[in-house]
């Protein structure tokens, strides 16, 4: 087989690398990757690409920023390496723990049960794998307060519908159905600011948290602001239930709305508690890069009960999805009409 024929063009590759086309070239324009190309200008990803390319998934799973990854890759910055490698071994030392926590218990029922003991009301429950969370209740106005179940609930979930659909108030009611759920509106710069600029002034541990995100993000390409610094205070906050947050993208411009759903999907795995975005923005819901631990709700126009809708073409609910979400330099028109005369 020639060398040629060895390559994989960038769907293929992305589908070997388990990222998509649009991380792919997300990598490349910073300058982590450059693909060779065929004579009529298509992406080709031979061994040597293929394995810089793993190089570069690898540690942004570890939870590096594009400019952090491009640094470890030269050499030149070995704290973030070693900053991440702790934090994915703390993660994977809780696992082991609660395996091994198991692994003694079903040990000790087991020779319970071979010295005649039946094991007592409770015991057994702790021994499977903790189901995901899920919650119910009766819709509030402007549904007719049919039961509504939210079943296996992910890190990141998105509640989506047009104007008028009633998404504000599910969101509300969800946050208030959720055990210790907490509800960010779109009040949290006129309202909540000062709440989140003393919190951040009076917790050091918080401002170590929301100035580490910030770095990350920056190095992503985002841009720093008052509006992005009270949202992140609410994100990184230690709390014990979900968090609810009325249009996430409010007062973010489309880099830092980018490179704030990368934020998010790389912490996903540590993060103790749901979050529910409501958004109409292509980039924050980008319908071509949502992933196992992410689940999509639809509030529908004509105010039927919210529908739990799969991110593929074809799916129940997803053209309606798919029109719900506007650009950013659309969303960002329609919040700031032109003056009248």
């Amino acid at each position: 087989m020639s060398d040629s024929a060895m390559r994989l063009n960038a769907s293929d590759a992305a589908r070997r690398l388990g990222v998509s086309n649009k991380a792919l070239r997300l990598y490349e324009q910073h300058g982590l990757l450059l693909p060779g190309r065929t004579s009529a200008g298509y992406r080709l990803y031979g061994p040597d690409e293929l394995a810089r390319a793993a190089e570069v998934v690898a540690l942004r799973a570890l939870g590096l920023s594009l400019a952090q990854v491009a640094r470890v890759l030269s050499g030149g910055d070995p704290h973030a390496l070693a900053s991440a490698l702790a934090a994915h071994e703390r993660v994977l030392d809780d696992e082991i723990r609660e395996r091994l926590h198991r692994l003694e218990k079903v040990r000790s029922l087991r020779a319970g049960i071979a010295a005649g003991r039946m094991p007592a009301e409770g015991e057994l429950p702790g021994l499977i794998e903790r189901a995901a969370p899920s919650v119910a209740f009766a819709l509030p106005w402007p549904w007719g307060g049919e039961r509504f179940e939210w079943r296996d609930i992910r890190a990141l979930n998105y509640i989506i519908g047009s104007l008028g659909s009633g998404k504000t108030r599910l969101a509300m009611r969800l946050a208030q159905a959720l055990p210790n759920g907490t509800f960010l509106g779109l009040d949290r710069l006129a309202e909540g600011r000062a709440a989140a600029l003393h919190a951040l002034d009076h917790d050091e541990a918080l401002r170590a948290r929301v100035d580490q995100a910030m770095t990350w993000l920056r190095d992503e390409g985002a841009t720093g602001s008052e509006a992005l610094t009270v949202l992140l205070a609410a994100l990184e906050a230690e709390r014990s239930g979900a968090l609810v947050v009325d249009m996430i993208e409010q007062d973010l411009a489309q880099n830092t709305q980018e490179a704030l759903i990368r934020y998010l999907r790389r912490h996903t795995r540590t993060r103790q508690q749901p979050l529910f975005m409501m958004t109409r923005s292509s980039s924050i819901l980008d319908l071509t890069a949502v992933g196992p631990d992410e689940a999509i709700v639809l509030c529908p126009a004509n105010h039927s009960p919210p529908v739990r809708v799969a991110p593929y073409p074809g799916a129940p609910g997803f053209e309606a999805v798919a029109t719900c979400l506007a650009s950013p330099e659309v969303r960002a028109r329609i919040a700031a009409p032109p003056a009248t005369a």
